[in-house]
């Protein structure tokens, strides 16, 4: 079963100011993905509480990229991605 991974308006507005391809950050919500299937991978990651219920927090680098990850439906929607003190706001 293959994944869909789908960006917010904002996530690709950080994307685009940074200068960061969209294969850096699928490949990293790949690893995640795989990591979930019981694959041993190296990834930092957790699952969010308060206002982001629901969505996983993923690290590279100083940058954070909160995802929401839809099971039944096999997407990965990137909601946000935004330096470390700034991902939360």
């Amino acid at each position: 079963m293959s994944w869909r991974v789908a960006f917010s308006s904002d996530a690709l507005k950080f994307l685009a100011r940074n200068s960061i391809g969209e294969e850096v950050i699928t490949e990293k919500v790949a690893e995640a993905i795989r990591m979930f299937q019981g694959e041993r991978v190296n990834i930092h990651i957790r699952k969010l509480g308060g206002k982001w219920e629901g969505f996983y927090r993923i690290r590279k680098g100083k940058a954070r990229i909160i995802v929401e990850f839809r099971f039944e439906d096999s997407l990965a929607y990137i909601e946000r991605i935004d330096w470390r003190g700034n991902a939360y706001k």
